[in-house]
């Protein structure tokens, strides 16, 4: 088939290698969101699949918005028969929906319908899922609500954090989605609608949700620390000032610290939460590097008593 391919971050990236790889579909374009500002001198950046892209030698459209004129009417002229989509970022209109004769085919990261929207990996790991996965559905108008073609499951591991998660979630995709495609083309793939039961919603994960409540169990704590690594980031704050928790884990054998009581020896640094205490490994004061959770108590010279997120 003749492929449009669409995708934006990093984690899009394998699914187009994977397509490219194929050899058996042309992969005529990319349409990717518009260069953003980036780094310390926030000058503009294309996105990592548009780099992809370019380096591959195909045409690369970044439209401001997907209803744009004449980001539709070139899409029309490259003639897709189907448009494989992968965290494009941007909200379909109808007008493009209806351009590719087989649709446009959206790898997700979640076994659908559980965890529609923004942020699925990071929902089932704040959740406890303990098994996850990724679908490959024919894009409707609605919030991820289209038929499935196929699905990979996945693991969550104890320690997995969303970006370790998203990682392994993104090379095994890449090879439905490719998959996805060949069955498409050849007819013997046919979409099945998603049950009713087992909705979630996965909204995009705020700064706010990020924000540890040592008042709730240990477990908890831990998964919010894993969901929101490498992003938003969990955080609490430490004498007025955020403090980031790169990483942490939980310590069933010590319970007698009270929720945010902090308690620092000369190797490790404990918390209290709801249940029993979590163990600070890495963290980031403001302005800061990340640092060993240790090396950063010892620079703040905890006294006995002094708390987290008072």
């Amino acid at each position: 088939m003749r492929l449009v391919f669409a995708g934006t971050p990093e984690v899009a990236v394998p699914a187009l290698d994977a397509l490219l790889a194929s050899g058996r579909h042309e992969v005529a374009a990319v349409v990717t969101r518009p260069d953003a500002p980036a780094g310390r001198g926030r000058r503009l950046v294309a996105s990592p699949v548009a780099e992809r892209a370019e380096e591959a030698g195909i045409e690369v459209l970044k439209p401001a918005r997907p209803r744009d004129p004449e980001f539709l009417e070139r899409l029309t002229e490259i003639a897709p028969d189907c448009c494989p989509v992968v965290a494009y970022g941007a909200l379909l209109p109808r007008a493009a929906l209806d351009i590719p004769a087989r649709g446009w085919v959206n790898l997700h990261f979640s076994l659908l319908p559980a965890w529609r929207g923004a942020a699925p990996v990071q929902h089932a790991i704040m959740a406890g899922d303990e098994i996850t996965g990724a679908a490959t559905f024919l894009i409707e108008e609605g919030l991820d609500s289209g038929p499935v073609y196929g699905t990979v499951t996945e693991e969550i591991r104890p320690t997995d954090t969303s970006g370790d998660l998203l990682t392994r979630l993104a090379f095994a995709g890449s090879g439905l989605l490719a998959a996805t495609m060949d069955g498409i083309e050849d007819g013997t793939l046919k979409a099945v609608p998603q049950p009713a039961d087992g909705i979630s919603l996965a909204p995009k994960v705020t700064v706010e949700d990020a924000h540890v409540d040592w008042n709730t169990p240990a477990l908890r704590v831990d998964r919010v620390v894993r969901g929101c690594t490498p992003a938003p980031g969990a955080w609490t704050t430490f004498r007025g000032e955020r403090l980031k928790i790169v990483q942490a884990a939980t310590v069933p054998s010590l319970t007698d610290l009270a929720p945010g009581q902090l308690s620092a020896g000369k190797n490790n640094v404990y918390v209290g939460t709801g249940s029993y205490a979590v163990e600070l490994l890495w963290v980031q004061a403001q302005g800061k590097k990340p640092m060993q959770a240790a090396d950063w108590a010892r620079g703040a010279r905890i006294t006995a008593g002094e708390n987290v997120g008072g």
